[in-house]
């Protein structure tokens, strides 16, 4: 093989720039054994004993450890002892997403019991991820946390950035083609179908430090393609946002926003179709 001597210079020069950041393979791992030890409908091994446990955190804990100390640019809040600190927060991330399967449990028919949203939702799988990376990200740690959620992405077709703030009893049904940007904030008891996006309104890059996603308040429903842009939109508690909405103001508390369609027959007469 005879390539030109300055492509492999770019090469090593690359490999010499490159982050010391971790392979995603040792984020996934860390996930997924931390999520089974949450759940042990995603565990290969289930540790019915309290010592088990025990050792079993002391494994998360090491991974994690391992994954920050080769992850030392990544790491700007300076904090010593982050795994230990992150781990203190471990009981109130598991609070949060069994309050978030029982939102999913009673928010769909379909769902035969809560062991079946566990196993076998999206919805759930893509808010435990961000439930996990959100934390790390608020530890101050980068990069990490996209990783994790650009897996839950590949895997679920939902694609929750880490620092969306997301309140109690989250809902997301069927969930493809949902997106949630940096910085949307979402009350409790929200539910979300399939291809919402919560968007913004600029992609300048001068604008990465301010909010440039909605805030959607307490107990709203958002039907399947609806559209919620701009930093300043805020969506009033209680409201309906009907499918394929599209929307860049905000409303008042207790809404319903429909979209209308106009349907000649046969014989040319017109008539008015509200869609939800």
């Amino acid at each position: 093989m005879n390539l030109p001597a300055v492509f492999i210079s770019e090469l090593a020069k690359a490999h010499q720039d490159a982050s010391s950041c971790p392979p995603p393979e040792l984020v996934v791992t860390f996930f997924e054994d931390l999520l089974g030890l949450m759940f042990p409908e995603f565990a290969f091994n289930r540790f019915p004993r309290e010592n088990e446990i025990e050792k079993q955190l002391n494994v998360c804990k090491q991974e994690l450890r391992t994954i920050l100390d080769h992850n030392k640019d990544c790491v700007k809040s300076g904090i010593s002892g982050l795994e230990d600190t992150f781990f203190e927060a471990f009981p109130a991330i598991r609070k949060k997403l069994i309050q978030d399967v029982d939102a999913i449990y009673r928010g769909d028919p379909a769902a035969k019991s809560k062991a079946e949203v566990i196993r076998t939702y999206p919805g759930f799988f893509a808010v435990a991820a961000h439930r996990i990376a959100h934390e790390l990200l608020k530890l101050g740690v980068n990069l990490i946390p996209r990783i994790i959620s650009e897996y839950a992405h590949r895997q679920t077709g939902i694609d929750i950035h880490p620092g969306a703030q997301i309140g109690d009893h989250f809902c997301i049904d069927h969930g493809t083609g949902v997106v949630i940007g940096e910085t949307t904030v979402i009350g409790s008891h929200v539910k979300i179908y399939q291809g919402v996006t919560l968007g913004g309104l600029s992609v300048k890059k001068e604008d990465a430090r301010v909010k440039r996603h909605p805030t959607i308040e307490d107990r709203v429903v958002l039907y399947a393609g609806a559209t919620i842009l701009g930093g300043q939109t805020v969506i009033g508690a209680g409201s309906i946002i009907g499918g394929n909405v599209w929307l860049t103001k905000s409303v008042p508390p207790d809404s319903k926003i429909y979209y209308q369609a106009k349907m000649t027959n046969s014989r040319g007469e017109t008539d008015t179709i509200t869609f939800k």
